[in-house]
């Protein structure tokens, strides 16, 4: 499928897809969403693609928010519908069943601080900023971000940042867990491919595995955590991955995963 408003490109199992609408600073419009969510089902059934990188177009936003001027019409039903349909393409981002790292190369807000929680993971240039404007508009976040960022954070922070509509530089997103590590504005792109690649190398059964155990058992008691996770480590002995990552270990080569 051809995105107006996406770059899409797949380089040694990794897909970067950018976010391409720099001169409204990569703001999210319903069409805009309708692309993403395509794209995301689109990379999940691709076998082509071991990795997504997420990233937004220029030098000065990942993406700087939700559209202003498709929002200040909407109606309280559209308004609704239109959250609605953002948390259904950021929870389609989330349930991808392949790692997902957001590079935020620049400003993260609102809708788009929410399409970087909903990665695996984050890197971030050094000159990004993290924030939820909302507030100052007389609104708050509609895409997860009350949910998601609690979580990672915990409430006090989150509501901090919510309740005052800050923006908060790139170095102490990190300091609070939110961005993983920070790169030099010129070598984010790069390294977060780096990561990607690494990962791409591994056997992704096993790391599909993993997401999904980390991802639901935050949802269930530490027990059933606990069984979920072995339950699933018992089903990875079944399959070809298991059997060549042991038997290169034992033979000391690197392993040729296949993902079956």
């Amino acid at each position: 499928m051809e995105f107006k408003n996406l770059l899409l490109e797949v380089s040694e199992s990794v897909a970067t897809l950018t976010v391409n609408r720099p001169q409204s600073l990569n703001a999210l419009n319903s069409e805009l969403l309708n692309e993403l969510e395509c794209a995301f089902y689109q990379l999940e059934l691709d076998p082509e693609v071991k990795v997504v990188v997420l990233t937004g177009a220029g030098e000065k936003a990942f993406v700087a928010g939700a559209d202003i001027k498709e929002m200040a019409t909407m109606t309280p039903l559209g308004a609704h519908q239109f959250a609605l349909k953002g948390q259904r393409v950021l929870l389609a981002l989330e349930k991808m069943k392949k790692p997902v790292i957001a590079a935020v190369n620049g400003y993260a807000l609102g809708g788009g601080l929410e399409l970087a929680l909903a990665c695996d993971f984050l890197y971030a240039s050094e000159n990004a900023k993290i924030g939820f404007p909302e507030v100052t508009l007389g609104i708050m976040p509609g895409f997860g971000g009350t949910q998601n960022l609690a979580r990672l954070i915990g409430p006090k922070r989150a509501k901090e940042l919510i309740f005052s509509g800050k923006m908060i530089p790139a170095q102490k997103a990190e300091a609070w867990g939110v961005v993983n590590e920070l790169f030099p504005a010129q070598e984010l792109l790069a390294k977060t491919l780096e990561t990607a690649r690494g990962i791409a190398a591994q056997g992704l059964i096993g790391v599909g595995y993993a997401k999904d155990a980390i991802t639901h058992g935050l949802d269930m008691a530490k027990e059933d955590g606990f069984r979920y996770e072995a339950a699933l480590f018992g089903v990875l002995f079944g399959t070809a991955d298991q059997r060549e990552g042991m038997a290169a270990f034992v033979e000391k080569r690197k392993a040729n995963f296949t993902g079956n």
